[in-house]
């Protein structure tokens, strides 16, 4: 004789308040994915809480340098990178 138990976890409602244009868009990709939004809004929010567990431990000469560089609150690291890619390979 077989048993087939089936679990489910329980859910919660969660009410986010998101850019209207965003939420256009985000249905439309999970629309064209077969899955629903707020799976895949679930399983994004599972990635990023499993990759904290997850993280190495910094190497002790990682470990020395933090804090040793001070920069501004309006420093755009992404610009400053995406300016330093494009010096390299010009």
């Amino acid at each position: 004789m077989f048993v087939n138990k089936i679990t489910r976890a329980m859910t919660t409602k969660l009410t986010l308040t998101i850019d209207k244009s965003v939420i256009i868009s985000a249905k439309k990709y999970a629309s064209i994915k077969g899955k629903s939004l707020s799976k895949m809004v679930e399983n994004y929010l599972k990635t990023m809480s499993s990759s904290i567990e997850t993280e190495l431990p910094l190497s002790p000469k990682v470990s020395n340098l933090m804090g040793s560089i001070q920069l501004p609150d309006s420093f755009d690291y992404k610009s400053a990178l995406s300016k330093s890619i494009s010096k390299k390979y010009k």
